[in-house]
């Protein structure tokens, strides 16, 4: 059976809903550079690999990602950020333009946009280099009021953190979204979730989940310290990714665990962003959360089978 079938939904009904959801996506966009290259050997100068560069890829990163994942699955998504005046922020607004995303860019002209360059040879990536700086508070506050005007016209907000310094206000934008009604889910970052009390759902992975719980033995140890969390910062629900275990939501009526829906892991990166993006544009179509899990549950083990940032398209979802 497909998975559209066990979830009981109509592909074409499903496509329809998902070209009319509208995601507004906010938080810490950055711009990943692939240089490949082949090794054949090593430097006379240190013990390191020589990488002669044969090609380069530019993709969008980080909340960007999120943007890309729901366009690539057919809804639409505005993103709202902070980025520099520079080429990386040109070459990132021109990708994600291409994608069809609507993007409202805060130029900070006093930071570097976000960049990860990752040196990649023989499918193993040998480096990565980060470019990365802080935004200003002043930028900052420009966006929060730009925030405010756009929240009304989406149906589901996501603040995708990254901890590069673009949802300082993140507190102010939960009251905001939740008071005109748009549920808000949060991909988190850092040991301090309380900046986040009143979200609708928070998707921390294993890692992220254990640096803010402390670590568990066994399945009821995990549910009670994720319910306690739960209860603590008054969410609707909690996600709690677990790579190859797959992901278990937890809600105040229980627990629901699917296996990972991963055939093949081949690279783990900006899957979190295919869940969350993939998340929030199903509950935007109208999708009761139990299936938009199950969704983002596919979508995920999709992306792990690709190189780097990805997306799970409309067609690859359907098609499971």
């Amino acid at each position: 059976m497909s998975l559209m079938q066990d979830l009981g939904l109509e592909s074409a009904s499903l496509a329809g809903d998902l070209s009319k959801a509208r995601v507004l996506v906010v938080g810490d966009v950055m711009l990943d550079r692939y240089w490949f290259g082949d090794v054949s050997r090593i430097s006379p100068e240190a013990p390191v690999p020589v990488a002669r560069i044969g090609r380069c890829e530019e993709r969008a990163g980080g909340a960007a990602n999120v943007a890309r994942n729901i366009a690539g699955l057919g809804g639409k998504a505005t993103i709202l950020s902070v980025v520099g005046c520079d080429e990386a922020a040109d070459a990132l607004e021109r990708l994600l333009v291409d994608d069809g995303i609507v993007t409202s860019f805060k130029r900070d002209p006093n930071i570097a946009t976000t960049v990860k360059l990752r040196v990649v040879a023989r499918q193993q990536q040998l480096i990565r280099l980060d470019f990365e700086d802080a935004p200003s508070r002043e930028i900052l506050t420009d966006k929060l009021q730009e925030f405010a005007a756009v929240v009304a016209e989406h149906d589901v907000v996501i603040l995708s953190d990254y901890g590069k310094g673009g949802l300082t206000h993140v507190a102010e934008m939960i009251g905001m979204a939740r008071a005109a009604g748009k549920p808000v889910l949060i991909d988190p970052k850092g040991d301090d979730y309380s900046k986040y009390a009143g979200a609708t759902l928070l998707t921390p992975n294993r890692s992220e989940f254990r640096q803010v719980a402390g670590s568990w033995q066994g399945e009821q140890a995990l549910t009670d310290k994720a319910q306690a969390l739960r209860a603590e910062l008054n969410l609707d629900a909690l996600l709690v990714t677990r790579s190859e275990e797959g992901m278990t939501l937890f809600r105040a009526d229980g627990a629901l665990h699917q296996p990972t829906f991963a055939r093949e892991v081949y690279d783990v990166s900006g899957a979190g962003d295919t869940v969350i993006g993939t998340l929030g544009l199903a509950m935007a179509a109208g999708l009761a959360l139990p299936e938009a899990m199950s969704l983002a549950n596919a979508a995920a083990g999709v992306v792990v089978g690709k190189l780097g940032t990805a997306v799970c398209t409309q067609r690859e979802l359907f098609a499971l």
